[in-house]
């Protein structure tokens, strides 16, 4: 993976729009490069760029929402109203450019962030929701956030501080740098879970020990189980005692019940009496009456009924007459508009004859007046087809049309003249197979045009390859012979300081005697020969501190030789990389170009052959297409004009003849519908006529109908006189008075039968009551219901006692019973549950503890070893001097050096100077890198804090290591750092710089 480029406005104090290519110079001349500036000034603002436009996430505050960016102030540059960040990178499947963008809503409100991912291979934006996005990005990348952030990002702080560290912190800090505090959380689980488990079993345990407490003694349980019986039989007396004195108190109550019952009764008797004689007084002369006419009452409602019958009859026919005068008067009314309608006044026989006769002549001439228009429509339509090219349209007068369409026929055919003069050249006979030539000449030179410029465009581009090409000549040549020349002063300072080191080895030496020769005291024995003589301890010789500062002085010189052996390597192998792909692209390009020249001359020699400049050509061509197709254009017009004047005569003829059946028609008839008005005018006559007859028809026959119903009359008042005379009645009216309405006479004798019953049923319970109640008396006993009552209150507390006594009993057996069980329920889950926790107990004695120490101890030492294999790998390519080792069990905490110069001697770290714990910590900083990425091929590093601390010696080793590490790996390095000296070191810069604002700009420099 490999970043190429990165783009990003208004993010924290960065404000506007900024982009960093890594495909353009002055990177693509040093992939070394340095992010500098002043504290606060941006420079880690760089970094969070590309993890927010990733995976949007940022190392300092971790996943960025909406409400992060408000409520923390972060990422949005103050005053800003939107924000984006954007990374394009190279992985296995692609290249990918990857956004974060958020902005403002009209009312200045933050909208919720949004991303993008785009595939810049196909050029098209890939279909993913925003959240799905750092998801797709970790797949095409190969590393999630964690891993991205140790493999790209490397803060030197951490692994010095690791390195330094005693065993517990050590683990603590590999556990935060490699983030595998899983472990941990293992060891504890593994903990927790066997305490869970195992607590289980002791509490079942408990309560076995807590219910074994509780059983009772067999011969208790004995003892329990005899007297349980004895007391269980004692019941029996009791409780037959109780149910006879249950009985005897029922029987006194049920003879109190029976004699309420039989005065209850009493008194329903008494109101039942009542009822009957007050419907007497009310209601019993009606009914007499009623029943003395009831036998001959269906002859009386007879005569009723043919009364009633006559009378309406009688009335019908003077509506009848009523109806003959109103049908009279609208007869009249229809004649005469109907003469109105006609114009003429018909018979009174042939009227609708007359009216169907009218119809067919106003339809006839309707049918000549459609037809004229359809013919005048129709000739229309057929004259707008044929002047269709015109746009001309008939505005109704047809003589000014006409007119018009002469005026535009003479100009058509200058028109046409003038055209013809331009087209000389064109045979005017095949249009088409004209304008198809022209077309394909056109598309032809519109594709030589493209080719053309394709190829200038590449001859273009060679004179630039070649004038780099020829830059880098002489400095490839020349660099060798100056790297060869330094290696040799190298060699020979190297040899000279090897001589000097072995003469300092022999004065450190000879010094260490001439120590001891200036401690010897007269007197005292020497360590040495014992002799307590010392001649040789005056008149010592001078201390020679000249040697020192000569091997000083050539340690500086060969150390800056060194450094600019490898400068001149970097710039050598940047060199030759560049000057291949140049030679390359050089040679493809000249290729291309023969190639596409010798094609070009091929497929297009014969279309232009006087070389007229292929624009020219196209547009010349193009513009004769255009005056052919405007003189086709002209030609149908004149065409169409010439179509459209015989049509205008015919359509003139049309509507003379259509005026003169529109006058005769409006002199008929001036209406919508000539049939539908018919139509009513006959129906309405019609139906008078046929009301007519049928008025005459209905008055026959209600005269037949009165007479009959006046003879049935007369017939039924003869019937009827002996009968009403037989009851003392006069006349008819006055019998039929004395009948009741059937139905109320049959609900008041349905009432007086009801009252009369119930008096009867009354008496019958009476009856029965008093024989229930002797049969009572006669079981009863001579005690009251007070003397029972007690007797059975004695019973019953005596054998509440007694049941009492045995459910206690019960109580005790049925908890023993039930503790026995439960203890044996427990036993076979302890003997399941032993079985099953016997991993738990293994894993918790292997890996577990409260804190998870145990496992994550294991785990982080696994995780440290192969690290260091890793980092002595990187720090093999760094320094053949020291590798790094875990310290052994007599060693101090801190991690161990061994110096390969002096023997393999092994050294606490804590003892190494600042560059060599740099160069350590840098190897544990890229294996860490490697560690993550074992996966992935990671070509972009950004190496964050450290520089500050360097001394200028150490500072230029640490260049120099960058500098070698970034030539043999071809990756893309950044160091970020305040520290000024890297300006002189490293040319490609991205400078930073803070304004009086609050915000800060962005340079980059090389």
């Amino acid at each position: 993976m490999k970043i190429l480029k990165i783009e990003f406005e208004n993010i924290n104090s960065l404000k506007g729009k900024h982009e960093i290519n890594f495909e353009k110079a002055p990177f693509t001349g040093s992939a070394l490069f340095a992010i500098t500036g002043p504290t606060g000034s941006g420079k880690s603002s760089i970094l969070d760029v590309i993890s927010l436009a990733l995976f949007n996430m940022v190392p300092r505050l971790g996943k960025i929402s909406k409400n992060d960016i408000i409520s923390k102030g972060a990422l949005l540059t103050r005053n800003q109203k939107e924000a984006f960040a954007k990374v394009t990178y190279a992985a296995k499947s692609g290249v990918f450019a990857s956004e974060w963008r958020i902005s403002t809503n009209r009312n200045n409100n933050l909208r919720d962030y949004e991303m993008f991912l785009f595939d810049l291979t196909t050029k098209k934006p890939l279909d993913y929701k925003k959240s799905d996005i750092p998801s797709k990005n970790e797949e095409l990348i190969g590393l999630n956030y964690n891993q991205f952030i140790k493999s790209v990002l490397l803060a030197q702080g951490d692994f010095a501080q690791f390195l330094k560290a005693r065993k517990d912190e050590r683990g603590e800090l590999l556990e935060k740098i490699t983030g595998t505090g899983i472990y941990r959380q293992v060891g504890i689980k593994a903990f927790q879970k066997f305490k869970a488990v195992n607590a289980e079993i002791e509490d079942q345990q408990r309560e076995i020990n807590l219910l074994q407490k509780d059983l009772l003694e067999e011969e208790a349980l004995r003892e329990l189980n005899s007297a349980l019986e004895t007391k269980t039989a004692a019941c029996g007396p009791l409780e037959k005692a109780i149910e006879g004195l249950d009985r005897q108190i029922l029987l006194k109550k049920n003879i109190e019940e029976q004699i309420n019952q039989v005065q209850a009764q009493e008194k329903l008797k008494q109101a039942a009496q009542e009822k009957l004689e007050a419907f007497e007084k009310d209601f019993g002369e009606d009914l007499q009456k009623h029943e003395q006419v009831q036998f001959f009452a269906e002859d009386l409602r007879a005569w009723q009924i043919l009364d009633e019958a006559c009378k309406g009859l009688n009335e019908d026919l003077t509506r009848q007459e009523n109806h003959k005068k109103e049908n009279l008067q609208a007869m009249n009314s229809c004649l005469e508009k109907i003469y109105r309608f006609l114009k003429q006044e018909p018979g009174t026989e042939s009227i609708e004859e007359s009216l169907q006769e009218f119809s067919r002549k106003v339809r006839k001439l309707q049918q000549q007046r459609d037809e004229k228009l359809s013919a005048y429509r129709h000739l229309q339509e057929k004259f707008h087809s044929e002047v269709r090219e015109l746009s001309f349209r008939l505005n109704g007068n047809l003589e000014k049309d006409e007119e018009k369409l002469r005026e535009l026929a003479a100009s058509g055919e200058e028109a046409l003249k003038e055209l013809e003069g331009k087209l000389k050249d064109i045979d005017l006979h095949q249009p088409e197979e004209e304008k198809n030539r022209l077309r394909q000449v056109v598309q032809l030179g519109r594709r030589a045009q493209q080719k053309w410029l394709s190829m200038e465009q590449l001859a273009a581009e060679l004179p630039n390859c070649k004038q780099e090409i020829q830059a880098l000549l002489p400095e490839v040549e020349k660099l060798p012979q100056k790297i060869e020349l330094d290696s040799s002063r190298a060699a020979v300072l190297k040899e000279r300081l090897k001589n000097l080191q072995l003469q300092r080895e022999l004065e450190v030496l000879k010094a260490s005697f001439e120590k001891q020769r200036h401690q010897l005291i007269t007197g005292e024995p020497c360590p040495l020969c014992g002799s307590k003589e010392h001649p040789y301890a005056t008149d010592l010789p001078p201390v020679n501190n000249e040697l020192q500062v000569e091997i000083l002085s050539v340690q500086e010189e060969l150390q800056s030789l060194e450094k600019e052996i490898t400068k001149k390597k970097t710039t050598l192998a940047h060199h030759n990389s560049r000057l291949t792909e140049l030679q390359k692209q050089v040679k493809e390009k000249e290729d291309s170009l023969r190639l596409q020249k010798g094609h070009f001359q091929k497929e297009f020699s014969n279309l232009n052959p006087s070389e007229e400049n292929w624009e020219s050509f196209c547009e010349s061509r193009e513009e004769k297409m255009q005056v052919l197709e405007a003189y086709e254009k002209e030609k149908r017009k004149l065409h169409a004009i010439h179509a459209g004047l015989p049509l205008i005569k015919e359509l003139k003829e049309v509507t003379l003849k259509g005026r003169e059946i529109k006058e005769e028609l409006d002199a008929h008839y001036s209406g919508q519908d000539i049939e539908t008005d018919c139509l009513e005018l006959q129906n309405l006559w019609r139906g008078l006529e046929h009301k007519k007859i049928t008025l005459l028809q209905q008055t026959d026959e209600l005269q037949k109908k009165l007479e009959t119903r006046s003879t049935d009359l007369k017939t039924a008042e003869a019937s009827l006189a002996p009968k009403i005379a037989a009851v003392d009645c006069n006349e008819i009216h006055e019998a039929l008075q004395r009948l009741m309405p059937e139905r109320v006479y049959s609900e008041r004798r349905k009432q007086r039968e009801e009252f009369t019953s119930q008096k009867e049923q009354i008496e019958a319970s009476i009856k029965t009551l008093n024989a229930q109640l002797q049969v009572l008396k006669e079981r009863d006993v001579d005690e009251n219901i007070e003397q029972l009552s007690t007797r059975l209150k004695e019973k019953r507390d005596q054998l509440k006692q007694r049941f009492e006594e045995c459910e206690e009993l019960r109580r005790k057996q049925r908890n023993d019973t039930e503790r026995r069980s439960r203890i044996a329920a427990i036993e076979r889950e302890l003997e399941g549950a032993k079985t099953k926790i016997r991993r738990w107990e293994l894993l918790n004695h292997l890996i577990g503890d409260a804190k998870g120490k145990k496992f994550n101890d294991f785990a982080q030492d696994l995780s440290l070893s192969q690290l260091l294999v890793l980092a002595n790998r990187r720090l093999k390519d760094l320094s053949d001097r020291y590798r790094i080792d875990k310290p052994e069990e007599a060693e101090d905490d801190s991690l161990v050096a061994i110096d390969e110069h002096m023997g393999g001697q092994r050294r606490s770290v804590k003892t190494l100077s600042g560059g060599e714990t740099f160069l350590l910590s840098l190897s544990m900083a890229l294996a860490l890198s490697d560690l993550a990425s074992r996966n992935v091929e990671i070509n972009s590093l950004f190496i964050d804090e450290g520089f500050g601390t360097l001394d200028p010696e150490t500072l230029d080793q640490t260049l120099d290591t960058l500098e070698r590490l970034q030539a043999e790996s071809s990756k893309t390095i950044g160091i970020i750092s305040h520290v000024d000296s890297l300006k002189e070191r490293i040319a490609t810069q991205i400078k930073l710089t803070r304004n009086g604002q609050g915000y800060s700009s962005l340079e980059i420099t090389g």
